[in-house]
């Protein structure tokens, strides 16, 4: 490889020296934490503080802890002079120092670290020569030299590539050590930036957004410390192979959680086109004007009697409030504001009898009864459930929402809209995944939805318009990453575009970048997946990959699934066995001799050899993948060419694919 300096042609004293500075730093590092540990709260002037400064203490000693298996270094970048900087910089995923406060380990956030993912012999970023090591679980093993201030062509590097196709077990793990340029680019934007990445099958999107929130993380620590970080994933199991991936880069404080968690754990069964229109953002101002609707015209006055006097507010006095204050605040807030405008006008008159009522008689006036019998009357109080009931069990009510609102909502869906047989209060309604959107939207409109600093958002292309929305709350303040690829869109709701994405989820100035170049998936699987993407996504690029895989793709008509899992049980990694949901209990029954577990929507399995739901695949991976009858995989829902494309992505050294049935007529025999 022109210009790679390989270890074994270099004296092995020099690969000793390096395994001493890795000991050393472990050593730093198991001093640092344990000085964080010997810290004491007690400082602290009260319980309260002491408490916070408690919390503040045991999250710094969670992100200190050592993780043996992993490299605490990865690279290291010899300097020319010039600055104040040292010459020789050890780049890792946490900075580590010695007693002496002397860097052993720079972070691999730091600003002189990104020469480390960015020099070139063209620009190298006053880099005299790029080290990268090679490690066997926490061991270092080799190192390799690239000469970035000779000039030198630079072709790829064997460490590198090695990390990249090293074989899968257990949850996601980072990729620090192998972040390429682009990837880089895109990790390092800035916190006011929204970026939308399409990436396609092994291009590492998700891991570009969880390392970006990582380095925003440690970029804007106390501003984000106050508002924020979350990843919003599209299942349970994905947040569990995920959730190794921010703590092994010291980061322990980032919330993690689905689209259900978020709004609401709600899953009635649904008619999917029932929920298609419900997931339009044609809804939103259809709830807006189904909530102010339940404001009535005020008919009468109030009378508030203190002693011997009586102090009115007219009718007409009433009516001209609630005009001014309807719609021009939030429905809750509102109605608070309209209980204090009433007392006011109540004080008005007291002052005008020549009494001097204070705050405290506002107050109190508001909390009368018959300033609260007329609130109530007026403005009632909700909740977003009682809200959704009368637009969803009352025809009339949704119709006169939908032509106040100017909806184009046509007659045939808010048809659809309406229950077949309505609950019997808004109590006992059971409510579907798409109605949690819905109840989120009305929730906002009576209370103003807190916002993050930053949002991470996985598989955005399966969301719905009014789940977008809810999300775009969650960072109306902030930004957001969202990560997808529009060819994986398997909802009757997902997107064909990243800018309405962006709009809905209100970023319209969100950059979107794409990923085309994959590093995991061999490119023998990702052409053959290829094949389905003129039907499913016409207008995006077919996927690069940088991995031939020659040999690592298998047809097989009437193949044993037994035969196949033991075949990749002969072989080192992990293996998925994606099957159509409804085969599941059949081809477990087929494994009943070869240990095995079942990936569950709701656990986080962590078997060698899997069965995974087609509909669970999206966003994992495995070294070995095994697709069972693609023929029902498409048949089994509308987007099913889009789903057997996920599926058909998620290996990264070997699939085989077993058909009794015909394939799919876009893939070739």
């Amino acid at each position: 490889m022109p210009g790679h300096q390989l270890a074994p042609d270099i004296p092995s004293d020099v690969l000793a020296a390096e395994q001493a500075h890795l000991a050393e730093s472990r050593a730093a590092l198991k001093a640092m934490r344990a000085h964080a540990q010997s810290l004491s709260a007690d400082a602290a002037g009260d319980w309260v503080s002491q408490q916070i400064l408690q919390a503040l203490l045991d999250q710094r000693v969670a992100a200190l802890a050592d993780h043996p298996d992993t490299p605490l270094f990865f690279g290291r970048l010899d300097r020319a002079s010039g600055d104040d900087l040292p010459s020789t910089i050890y780049v890792g995923r946490r900075h580590v120092h010695d007693g002496h406060s002397k860097p052993l380990v720079i972070d691999w956030r730091a600003p002189v670290s990104r020469a480390f993912y960015q020099a070139s012999p063209a620009d190298p970023m006053s880099v005299v020569r790029r080290r990268r090591f090679g490690y066997h679980g926490g061991a270092l093993t080799a190192f390799e030299d690239e000469p970035l201030g000779e000039g030198v062509e630079i072709g790829p590097s064997k460490i590198l590539t090695e990390e990249i196709e090293r074989p899968r077990t257990g949850p996601m793990r980072d990729i620090v050590a192998t972040i390429q340029p682009d990837q880089d680019e895109i990790v390092r934007s800035t916190l006011a930036q929204t970026v939308c990445v399409q990436g396609a099958p092994g291009t590492g999107k998700t891991a570009v957004g969880l390392h970006r929130a990582a380095y925003l993380l440690f970029t804007h620590r106390e501003r984000l410390a106050r508002a924020g970080v979350m990843i919003v994933g599209p299942n349970r199991a994905f947040l569990s192979y995920i959730s190794s991936v921010l703590p092994a880069l010291g980061e322990v404080k980032v919330d993690q959680t689905t689209v259900a968690g978020l709004l609401g754990e709600h899953a009635a069964p649904e008619d999917p086109m029932v929920a298609a229109v419900k997931g339009d953002a044609r809804m939103a101002p259809v709830l807006e004007r189904a909530l102010w609707l339940h404001i009535v015209k005020p008919e009468e006055g109030i009378v508030f009697t203190k002693g011997a006097y009586r102090f009115r507010v007219a009718d007409y006095e009433v009516r001209e409030i609630v005009a001014s204050l309807r719609g021009t605040t939030r429905y809750n807030p509102g109605r608070a504001a309209l209980a204090q405008r009433l007392a006011h006008m109540v004080l008005v008159r007291m002052e005008q009898r020549g009494e001097s009522p204070d705050d405290r008689v506002q107050d109190a006036v508001a909390r009368s009864k018959p300033v609260k019998q007329l609130v109530d009357t007026v403005w009632p109080k909700l909740t977003p459930e009682q809200v959704l009931y009368r637009l969803l069990s009352d025809p009339e009510f949704l119709a006169a929402a939908v032509k106040a609102a100017k909806s184009d909502l046509s007659p045939e869906e808010q048809e659809m809209l309406i229950w077949r047989k309505p609950y019997r209060s808004w109590k006992s309604a059971k409510w579907s995944a798409a109605d949690a959107a819905l109840l989120d939207e009305l929730r906002d409109l009576m209370e103003r939805t807190p916002s993050l600093g930053h949002l991470v958002v996985d598989e955005a292309q399966d969301l719905s318009e009014m789940q977008l929305r809810a999300l775009g709350r969650r960072c109306r303040n902030g930004s957001a990453t969202v990560l997808g690829d529009l060819a994986q869109g398997t909802t009757p709701w997902s997107t064909s575009s990243w800018k309405s994405v962006l709009e809905h989820l209100g970023q319209r100035e969100g950059e979107v970048t794409e990923l085309t170049l994959g590093f995991r998936v061999p490119r023998e699987v990702l052409d053959y997946a290829a094949h389905l993407l003129p039907s499913i996504a016409p207008d995006l690029a077919a996927p690069r990959s940088l991995r031939p895989g020659v040999g690592s793709l298998t047809v097989r008509p009437g193949g044993s699934v037994a035969e196949a899992a033991a075949e990749a049980l002969a072989k080192e990694g992990s293996i998925g066995v994606i099957v159509p949901d409804a085969l599941i209990a059949d081809v477990s029954r087929a494994l009943a001799g070869i240990p095995h577990a079942v990936l569950d929507p709701d656990s986080a399995e962590e078997h060698r050899l899997l069965i995974v739901p087609a509909t669970l695949a999206k966003g994992l991976e495995y070294d070995h993948v095994i697709v069972v009858e693609p023929a029902d995989i498409v048949a089994a829902e509308p987007r099913g060419l889009a789903r057997l494309y996920v599926v058909l992505t998620r290996a990264v050294t070997s699939l085989t694919v077993l058909h009794d049935k015909p394939l799919p007529a876009q893939l070739p025999a």
